[in-house]
């Protein structure tokens, strides 16, 4: 593995000296979103039309050009495992349900990569379809987080242990390894939701997957041992602090965040993402307003059966940077 820095960041991905440069690119511009559909219970709907869709982008309707169902679409996917402290001990279950839904998930056509985080962001797999090369890279998770420790340099945060850098993570995932590929994209994070020590904020790593047209699955698994134990150097899990970051995440970028309990397994989290998978629309459009301000455009999705509810991100940026 060779190591590479980023600059403005300030920690290290390892990539595989045999990273793949065969990666398709696009460069246009139409706005793609991807669409799940629920009814009132929850059940999701796959079997729209077109017209059965209307969209509008900060209140003005646009035209849908583009119209197709998942199964016409490749789908890359990131899988972002947290192998902090406070997560060593779930890191084997993780390794068994992620290679059981890569095994059910990917087509021939769909790619898939694996980055684990804890004080540093590391690439144990590039691009790839092979089931082997995934089972390899989920063989090597191990735990990297960093108890105590600070920043260097005179940075605010220096006073804070670097132990989980999970929007540093998010981010490079998305600007790195996302933009610019065809298909739909998704992250699948795995994690207590708990940043230590990222250079980047939740806000930078939000924007930098909507300008990756990708989505997050967002899925809280927490040791509650561990924070039970005392061991959690007063951090806030729970609804007000990792919760709620891995939420945000998951819902402004048109996924979902689901919780690992008792009667939930990861499992159980798995199949519940590979069945939205499947399940997706794809829309696309050219904007009216095609100037590229980098202004922020919301984007709403009206359905023609009142009962269904659309689950998609809330907007996009026209252009612009992800600083």
């Amino acid at each position: 593995m060779k190591s590479w820095m980023t600059p403005v960041v300030g920690f290290a991905l390892f990539l595989p000296a045999t990273a793949q440069e065969s990666t398709i690119k696009v460069d246009v511009d139409i706005v793609n979103v991807l669409c799940s559909v629920r009814t009132k219970s929850g059940g999701l709907v796959s079997s729209l039309k077109k017209e059965d869709f209307t969209l509008f982008e900060n209140g003005q309707k646009q035209d849908i050009k583009y119209f197709t169902r998942e199964t016409d679409l490749p789908l890359t996917i990131g899988l972002l495992v947290d192998v902090s402290v406070s997560q060593e001990r779930l890191i084997d279950v993780e390794r068994q349900a992620a290679y059981q839904f890569f095994s059910s998930v990917l087509r021939d056509k769909d790619l898939a990569f694996l980055i684990s985080f804890g004080h540093e962001a590391e690439l144990l797999q590039d691009y790839t379809n092979s089931r082997k090369l995934l089972q390899k890279a989920l063989n090597e998770l191990r735990s990297n987080g960093q108890v105590g420790g600070l920043h260097p340099g005179p940075v605010p945060t220096a006073s804070q242990p670097r132990g989980t850098i999970l929007f540093d993570s998010v981010y490079l995932a998305a600007s790195e390894q996302l933009k610019g590929q065809v298909g739909r994209k998704a992250l699948v994070v795995i994690t207590d939701g708990v940043d230590q020590g990222s250079r980047y904020k939740i806000e930078q790593a939000i924007k930098a997957t909507q300008l990756s047209d990708a989505i997050i699955y967002g899925i809280y698994y927490v040791d509650s041992a561990f924070y039970n134990g005392g061991y959690g150097w007063g951090v806030n899990i729970g609804g007000g602090g990792g919760e709620h970051d891995l939420r945000r995440m998951a819902e402004e970028t048109g996924g979902r965040m689901i919780k690992v309990d008792r009667k939930h397994t990861l499992q159980d989290s798995f199949r519940e993402i590979q069945e939205e998978m499947r399940s997706q629309y794809a829309l696309g459009y050219s904007p009216a307003n095609g100037s590229k301000d980098g202004s922020f455009r919301k984007i709403d999705i009206k359905l023609s059966d009142k009962d269904l509810r659309a689950q998609a991100r809330k907007g996009y940026y026209a252009g612009g940077s992800t600083e």
